[in-house]
């Protein structure tokens, strides 16, 4: 998505499931939009869990990522979690990582 329409489209970043006007969404109640987050949060964790780091929502609003020594970092939105996971890791994190996601499937299996 390009950022005018991130400009245009209010606060809420684009991958959230918040009702308004001209968005389909499943997720009218609070509580499913909630749920959605927290599974969001639960794949999140488990691709950086192989980077040694944590992510949690907080209040709704924003995200807290960890790394397992205690380095932490506030991020609004998932669109600003690999970016985040790098300066905290001090290396690249690429969740689409062929040999990551062939890992991740083996242990599915």
């Amino acid at each position: 998505m390009c950022s005018l329409c991130g400009v245009l489209g209010g606060n809420e970043h684009w991958t959230d499931a918040v009702a308004r006007p001209g968005v389909y969404t499943r997720n009218v109640e609070r509580i499913d939009r909630r749920r959605e987050r927290a599974r969001r949060v639960a794949a999140a964790n488990r691709i950086l869990s192989a980077f040694g780091m944590s992510l949690s929502d907080w209040q709704g609003s924003s995200f807290v990522i960890a790394t397992r020594t205690g380095k932490s970092e506030i991020i609004e939105d998932l669109g600003h979690l690999w970016p985040a996971a790098e300066r905290l890791s001090g290396r690249p994190c690429d969740p689409l990582d062929p040999a990551l996601i062939a890992r991740m499937e083996a242990a599915d299996g």
